[in-house]
């Protein structure tokens, strides 16, 4: 009776809720020690949900670190970049549809300038989405600091087009290097750094309980078409 109650108020309002969009991972590298030289670095668990962050580079020199984020005091920072190494995050979207991907990435004046966003289900076969550029850290622009969070740096991806990534099993996005470019615009040097903080995935979920709500609607609509009949 407390449902028909509550469908009837919706139908007397002429409204219905709408869906919200909810985190299913996210990373702010708080909690974690990322410290090594290696070609790989990872698996980090996300900070809220289930997931997993890494990087991959050629170079097994690599320097993995965690310097003060956008807002945070950690970030996920490495150096001796190359063209076609990346950062990973994966999660699953089972349950929900209309993928977001955000994140603040910014990095040294030897460190990578281009790189491209891109996804996969397999976490093999990839399909870039957009290309971008990151932003210096530093002067003309706000540094990154722990006390307050800059918009210059931020990153947001619609995915809601893309239904393969729609109530998947496993979902993987790369932010790739693109060019052998500096954010100094000379080349970028084994000591240039980039580094990527505040990483979210955000979804829609499946309206399973929507759809039981709209049944019931459907069906207090036709208790009401009856009562209305029967009072003609």
């Amino acid at each position: 009776m407390k449902a028909l109650a509550l469908v009837l108020a919706l139908l007397a309002a002429g409204s219905v809720p709408a869906f919200a969009q909810t985190t299913i991972a996210s990373w702010d590298f708080e909690t974690v020690t990322i410290s090594g030289a290696a070609a790989d670095f990872g698996p980090i668990a996300a900070s809220i949900g289930t997931g997993s962050a890494a990087g991959h580079h050629a170079a097994a020199t690599t320097t993995w670190s965690s310097p003060v984020g956008n807002g945070s005091t950690k970030s996920f920072s490495s150096n001796a970049w190359a063209v076609g190494d990346y950062y990973q995050f994966q999660a699953s979207s089972i349950g929900s549809s209309g993928l977001t991907v955000a994140f603040d990435q910014t990095g040294s004046s030897t460190g990578p300038k281009d790189f491209k966003f891109s996804y996969s289900t397999d976490g093999l076969n990839f399909t870039q989405f957009s290309t971008y550029s990151v932003l210096l850290n530093g002067a003309p622009n706000t540094p990154w600091g722990s006390g307050s969070v800059s918009s210059l740096y931020h990153n947001s991806y619609d995915l809601s087009s893309i239904s393969t990534l729609d109530n998947a099993t496993n979902v993987y996005f790369r932010l790739i290097d693109n060019s052998t470019t500096s954010l100094g615009g000379a080349v970028v040097a084994s000591g240039g750094t980039d580094r990527v903080d505040n990483f979210s995935i955000t979804v829609i979920p499946e309206p399973s309980t929507y759809a039981l709500l709209l049944g019931s609607v459907g069906f207090a609509g036709v208790l009401l078409r009856r009562r209305r009949c029967a009072q003609i």
